[in-house]
């Protein structure tokens, strides 16, 4: 049990990412510009979220009437380090049992049902909300008996009266999380890494139209405030901000939003040829061909060709552009043939003398874990490729 809890910690700590308040403010915007009562009269449910520190329980609390929510749940991990150590603003509430010293680190319930400038000063913030907390009226502030697992019965009783999940969820535990989320059949609109995508949980439920990426990061960058420093694989630690970037995060939804019906402006195969400005496409005579799927490798999303009816094998950040109505998501290119598209499986002769031809030297090369093109006379595995085609008009 003490390794259990030791990992737990551990994972809890590398998995400790806070969401900016704007980047929240930009995304939600999206969705309700495509429908203005997205979340009217619906109960949102923050499950990953010490009230304390986060950025999606004050903007869901501070947008609580403009919305026209029916209730906010907001639930905190335990061994979050922030949680009941900022006691300042929310006060000692009567719910709670006061301890001697430093406070017992508790997972907290907040269950928001009413918002309003209860000091009468005309302005509604936070510090209404700690008021009408520390008088217990109307919402309520409570310590869980568990530690705030989204995977407790508590925390799954509160899921169930919800309508919206929105949070900010362990990257460690996606493939549980989403999972959950179907089994209770809730909307959602969560951050994740998009490899992701790639996830055999994951990418059925993109290809069957259930789950899309959300309107996503400004340019592409997601920035993450974090009280730990050390290195990280995939994202650069800025000292002086305490904010850590990421290229490779975005949202996943099942909520509508209009980016994902917009269409992706595309050019001929013959005019990408001639003026993309991609070296790897421009002045080619015709784009590669898989050696073990039937079809063509397209290295960049805005190199995908408008008049080509066949295969192609597009990288994974294709999905920030994918509309459903232009495109058909058909499998993906993989060591497991799950979609039955493969055209030839490499024998492992073939991959020790690939690795040979390529490398000079002993080895093996798996061929058969993504698509093939034959580059030099030399077989060359391409990056992780969605399989896709135009839809028929």
């Amino acid at each position: 049990m003490a390794n259990k809890n030791l990992t737990s910690a551990k994972r809890a700590k590398n998995d400790e990412f806070y969401t900016q308040y704007g980047d929240i403010q930009k995304e939600i915007e999206a969705y309700l510009e495509y429908d203005p009562d997205v979340f009217r009269g619906k109960v949102v449910y923050c499950n990953c979220d010490d009230p304390f520190e986060s950025n999606f329980f004050r903007y869901f609390v501070l947008n609580f009437n403009k919305l026209g929510l029916k209730q906010l749940i907001t639930t905190s991990y335990k061994p979050l380090p922030v949680a009941n150590t900022q006691l300042g603003l929310f006060g000692d509430d009567k719910t709670l049992t006061k301890s001697k010293g430093r406070p017992k680190v508790t997972a907290n319930k907040f269950i928001i049902n009413e918002v309003r400038d209860i000091d009468g000063d005309g302005e509604f913030n936070l510090k209404d909300i700690a008021k009408q907390l520390k008088a217990n009226k109307h919402n309520e502030w409570t310590p869980l008996e568990d530690d705030g697992d989204f995977r407790s019965d508590e925390c799954i009783k509160l899921l169930k009266q919800s309508d919206i999940v929105v949070t900010n969820p362990p990257f460690s535990l996606f493939r549980e999380y989403v999972k959950q989320l179907f089994e209770y059949n809730k909307k959602f609109l969560i951050i994740g890494n998009m490899n992701a995508i790639t996830y055999k949980e994951i990418f059925p439920l993109i290809k069957n139209n259930n789950l899309w990426l959300g309107n996503g990061f400004h340019a592409g960058n997601a920035y993450f405030f974090t009280p730990n420093t050390r290195d990280f694989a995939s994202g650069v630690y800025d000292t002086k901000t305490g904010l850590v970037k990421f290229r490779n995060v975005c949202w996943f939804t099942n909520l509508d939003h209009g980016r994902r019906h917009r269409p992706l402006p595309l050019m001929t195969m013959e005019e990408n040829l001639k003026y993309s400005k991609h070296k790897e496409i421009k002045g080619k005579k015709a784009y590669d061909k898989y050696d073990n799927y039937d079809a063509i490798e397209v290295p960049f999303t805005d190199s995908i060709p408008s008049d080509y009816n066949g295969v192609m094998g597009v990288p994974i950040s294709f999905f920030d552009k994918y509309s459903p109505e232009q495109f058909e998501i058909l499998g993906m290119c993989e060591n497991i043939d799950l979609y039955k598209m493969k055209t030839k499986v490499y024998s492992s002769a073939e991959c020790k003398q690939a690795y040979l031809d390529k490398f000079g030297k002993k080895g093996t090369y798996d061929l058969n874990a993504s698509g093939v093109v034959i580059r030099d006379d030399l077989l060359e595995k391409v990056y992780q490729r969605v399989l896709i085609k135009h839809k028929e008009k």
